[in-house]
């Protein structure tokens, strides 16, 4: 089953944070060393009592760490951003930098979104990590399991043709000393013809395990496509940049295009000019109302490296009273 597409938050160079130093932890701290070093900095820097200048501010500060580091799910996705970043540093999260995490659904657990900084709301504000990690192994009834989400990412054929693959996810589980770890899990998974960028594959009963006698939940794996080489995506449509011939653009032609689906023949008009984009109907990613590939044409000049070459050229130039800046007055 396929969902929707998901928008995500833009991501855009910010301050990096350091929770681990805002708490004044190591950083294979317990959770439970975690726990009570936050509740000795809330304490410290609560508005209500604290005579520290800028108490709220760093009130904030602690709040928004524990929000992620007492989240193992959260955290681990934190730590493998690395260790040698500094606070206040200049940052942007590396691409698909949470690819392959298996998250439990919900976003913040006990503050709105307004409480959070920049740097929280574009690495954790978008509503696929843990709320409910802590309370995943209870005992003596039965509940059904909570669905999970992963990011994954596709080659833009695999929309145009359908695919499996078997894919490799991270989950998170709590070692014998309450710290974090990563183990991982495969699955053969079906990618459908004409699935786009931020719909979700949804794996019945894939999800986290039922306790007692529930079932286990869903698993839903949000798309992303992988960058390409030659096209561009935007919603169900392509665009690529075609290089062609100054004579192919100044007499028209018939040209072969590559597109994911195969190589197709198009008319290219003559007199056209670099930049001029020209509609492939139903060429772009499969689906009822299928997208469309867009070509834009490139206008490439033959390298001058013969003397046959450079005598075309020169003979061009006597031929053509041609000034392409006369539009700029020069």
């Amino acid at each position: 089953m396929i969902s929707p597409p998901h928008y995500e938050l833009k991501r855009t160079a910010m301050d990096f944070k350091d929770y681990y130093d805002v708490l004044g932890i190591k950083r294979d701290a317990t959770q439970d060393e975690i726990k009570r070093a936050y509740r000795k900095m809330a304490r410290k820097f609560h508005p209500d009592v604290s005579k520290e200048k800028d108490a709220e501010e760093r009130f904030k500060e602690v709040n928004e760490a524990y929000e992620v580091l007492k989240d193992p799910e959260k955290r681990v996705a934190y730590d493998q951003l690395g260790a040698n970043w500094q606070a206040g540093q200049d940052f942007q999260p590396p691409p698909d930098w949470d690819q392959g995490f298996e998250f439990h659904g919900g976003g913040y657990t006990d503050s709105s979104s307004a409480d959070f900084s920049e740097f929280f709301e574009n690495m954790f504000g978008r509503g696929g990590f843990s709320r409910g990690f802590e309370g995943a192994h209870q005992q003596g009834y039965s509940a059904q399991g909570n669905d999970t989400h992963a990011k994954i990412v596709i080659d833009l054929e695999d929309a145009y043709h359908g695919a499996s693959r078997i894919l490799t996810l991270k989950h998170t589980e709590l070692d014998a000393d309450g710290r974090p770890y990563l183990k991982e899990r495969t699955l053969n998974v079906k990618i459908p013809k004409g699935i786009q960028q931020g719909q979700s594959i949804r794996l019945q009963g894939q999800g986290e395990p039922g306790r007692g006698k529930g079932k286990a939940g869903n698993l839903y794996l949000e798309v992303s496509f992988s960058p390409h080489s030659t096209y561009k995506v935007e919603g169900k449509d392509v665009y690529i940049d075609l290089p062609i011939a100054p004579w192919e653009a100044a007499l028209g032609a018939t040209i072969n295009v590559p597109t994911p689906g195969g190589e197709v023949s198009m008319k290219v008009p003559k007199g056209s000019g670099s930049g001029k984009k020209l509609r492939l109907k139903g060429r772009g990613i499969p689906a009822k109302t299928a997208g469309d590939l867009y070509v834009v044409l490139q206008i490439e000049a033959p390298p001058a490296n013969t003397e046959q070459a450079r005598k075309a050229y020169e003979e061009l130039k006597r031929a053509c009273d041609f000034n392409p800046r006369s539009h700029m007055g020069v």
